[in-house]
């Protein structure tokens, strides 16, 4: 990290914050400008129903998608404090969690739990709700609803019932680790990389095994996109996440670990997987949310080189060498370049379809 970001990440939170809360209080005077510049874009601005120009007014009925703060709470929006004060009711993954936001603004909207264990359910109420004229928003701990976190269930469940979804855009932790990568940059030209292009994989499964076969088939697919691909990670497992990058891409795919985001002690690591889990291995402990970045090689083409499935060449080499499945399938992968353990699991795959 940089002089300049340490000293933008330490900023005094009291007196910042302070500030924002004395914006989102704006004059008359600033109003009138504001009003001035709305009127001369079409009137596109000032016709939303949830507009600045439009403050005075009561915030239209339907539901609003809230970004809140990932860890900095100066990257409030002036618009979600005006929407989080003027709902009805605020839908949050975690109300504890969510308190500690509204209490900061001193807001008093009150709050309602939507997370992973009742969204079916919640999603049906709050859908009655705004078919009978709510205003209600949602937002999760940190960062953009529905993405990695609740908020699809409801979005959809009030487009079906006619309901207009109102996004309320701001912080999102996948799209700022990717703009600070490095990634999406000019050093990817000429590597048969796409520098524009990214996929969003959310989580990865937390079960070893479940993981590497996720891998294992983002590899098989050969990156067609030939973009970045960005996970969500838990600091407990990001070192067998990283080993399994290792083992899957080698060691010298490149990745980068964003951690801590907008936070004191944010953090990137860059260069080869191998170089960055030591580092962290060195560590007594890792902490903060992580974004996990890489960007594979585009795979060339290798159907004309094994045409047959797995679980074909397996029955071959049973029956012309009177091999056991076990030893077969060993063959096999090693004439593939593979594990045993991949081979295995591409096997098992090929049988379930």
């Amino acid at each position: 990290m940089n002089t300049d970001q340490k000293h933008e990440n330490e900023l005094d939170r009291s007196d910042s914050l302070a500030a924002i809360c004395d914006d989102a209080a704006v004059s008359d005077d600033a109003a009138v400008s504001f009003d001035g510049i709305a009127a001369n874009h079409d009137d596109a601005y000032a016709s939303h129903p949830d507009s600045f120009a439009g403050r005075n007014r009561p915030l239209a009925p339907g539901l609003y998608l809230v970004a809140t703060p990932i860890g900095n709470l100066e990257d409030i929006t002036l618009r979600a404090l005006r929407v989080l004060r003027s709902v009805d009711r605020i839908a949050c993954e975690d109300t504890r969690q969510t308190q500690k936001l509204l209490n900061h603004f001193e807001i008093r909207t009150p709050t309602v739990s939507y997370h992973m264990h009742n969204e079916a359910g919640r999603a049906l109420e709050l859908a009655t709700a705004l078919k009978a004229g709510a205003r209600i928003a949602v937002v999760s701990d940190a960062g953009t609803p529905g993405i990695a976190d609740p908020g699809g269930q409801i979005a959809a469940a009030a487009i079906a019932a006619g309901v207009p979804v109102f996004p309320v855009p701001g912080a999102n932790a996948a799209i700022s680790a990717l703009i600070a990568s490095g990634l999406a940059g000019s050093s990817l030209a000429g590597s048969g990389l796409n520098a524009e292009s990214f996929t969003f994989h959310g989580f990865l499964p937390s079960k070893e095994g479940q993981r590497r076969t996720t891998l294992e088939a983002l590899r098989s697919n050969g990156n067609p996109s030939g973009g970045t691909l960005i996970f969500y990670e838990a600091p407990h497992r990001i070192l067998d996440t990283l080993a399994d990058v290792e083992a899957i891409f080698g060691p010298a795919q490149h990745v980068v670990v964003a951690r801590e985001l907008t936070k004191l002690h944010e953090e990137f690591l860059r260069g080869a997987v191998t170089e960055v889990r030591q580092t962290l291995a060195s560590r007594a402990s890792v902490r903060g949310e992580i974004v996990l970045l890489f960007a594979p090689a585009v795979a060339e083409d290798t159907s004309a080189s094994h045409p047959a499935s797995i679980a074909q060449q397996v029955r071959d080499l049973m029956a012309s060498e009177s091999l056991a499945e076990k030893d077969a399938l060993k063959r096999v992968a090693r004439a593939r370049g593979m594990g045993k353990s991949e081979a295995y699991r591409e096997l098992q795959r090929e049988r379930g379809k």
